[in-house]
């Protein structure tokens, strides 16, 4: 029998005290299994417990190298992460954001630019065998979507678009209740901006990921006299004297937005990563070249908004979390 406590029961008939009598409690119900997430990036594998509210009760990392060509390093730092971070707790699953190209079916990644080990490296495979839960993998920057689509600002949306900047820059986008997810995991970096533009590490040239990204930021502020390491929250501060870079970084950045609002017109897009750190300044540059020229004046002005201020990372690791929830 269930517990049992004493409980007030309704007035008496004759309207005195209430009487006391013995009742059971209700039932507790089950605790619901957690959703675990992992993020491999060149050199770094972090991993975290989620529960279904979209709050990251737990979070490991471990590192590897990533020039290394064997992939014992690599499994090494995914079983370290994982059990360390999961070990002991009941899991629905695991979702996997993944840097450079994937094969989702397969569950694992098929090639990482400057990252030898994680060719063909079977990441869901590993993590099943350690966890006995299934797996699932995607690539990061279209993970952020569903991160954003199941605990942030994309909740009950059926368009819009989810955008990393810093160090790795892609887009996911949320297309009609659906996340367009083509075979390997694209997510917009080497789409051609400039023709003839500088060489990528894809091995072609002009690809958004040369003008868009933190390395084109620190060379462009070095260049200009403005110190080395320089991030785009230092050259905000530095007023006029940064303001010069810092437009040019949110017109490269907007030129690949330009191109997903023609092909796909989600409407909205979500900044994740370093953009946040430019503030609402650098925001308001990025959406005025996006409308200005993206050519939305037959409808709706598509809009930019920042991702959560201190937490730029979470997002992909919430859209792992999202994507088990997607597979039940």
């Amino acid at each position: 029998m269930a517990w049992q406590s004493l409980r007030m029961a309704a007035l008496a008939p004759d309207g005195g005290r209430p009487r006391l009598r013995l009742v059971p409690d209700p039932p507790v119900a089950p605790a619901r299994p957690l959703l675990g997430a992992v993020e491999v990036l060149p050199g770094q594998v972090r991993a975290a417990l989620v529960d279904h509210s979209g709050k990251l009760l737990r979070r490991t990392a471990a590192g590897f190298d990533p020039a290394a060509r064997e992939p014992a390093g690599v499994d090494a730092a995914v079983r370290q992460a994982a059990l360390e971070c999961f070990d002991g707790r009941e899991l629905t699953g695991v979702g996997v954001a993944a840097t450079g190209l994937v094969d989702p079916e397969l569950g694992t990644f098929i090639e990482v630019n400057d990252v030898p080990a994680l060719r063909g490296y079977p990441v869901a495979e590993v993590l099943r065998r350690a966890l006995g839960v299934p797996v699932y993998i995607e690539h990061r920057a279209r993970l952020q979507v569903l991160g954003d689509r199941w605990f942030g600002v994309g909740r009950g949306l059926r368009s819009f678009a989810s955008v990393s900047t810093g160090e790795v820059l892609g887009v996911g986008v949320f297309f009609g209740g659906e996340l367009l997810a083509p075979h390997g995991g694209r997510s917009g970096a080497h789409m051609t901006v400039l023709a003839g533009g500088e060489p990528c590490t894809c091995g072609a040239r002009g690809c958004w990921k040369t003008v868009a990204t933190t390395r084109w930021l620190r060379r462009r502020a070095q260049a200009g006299g403005l110190g080395t390491g320089m991030t785009l929250e230092a050259l905000v501060r530095r007023g006029d004297g940064g303001r010069p870079v810092v437009e040019e970084y949110a017109d490269n950045l907007a030129l690949g937005l330009v191109n997903i609002q023609q092909l796909f017109a989600p409407g909205l897009f979500v900044l994740h990563g370093e953009a946040v750190e430019g503030g609402e300044g650098f925001r308001a540059r990025v959406e005025e070249r996006l409308r200005r020229d993206s050519g939305w004046s037959t409808a709706a002005p598509p809009r930019v908004v920042l991702g959560e201020a201190g937490r730029p990372d979470d997002v992909a690791l919430l859209g792992g979390a999202g994507l088990v929830l997607t597979h039940r």
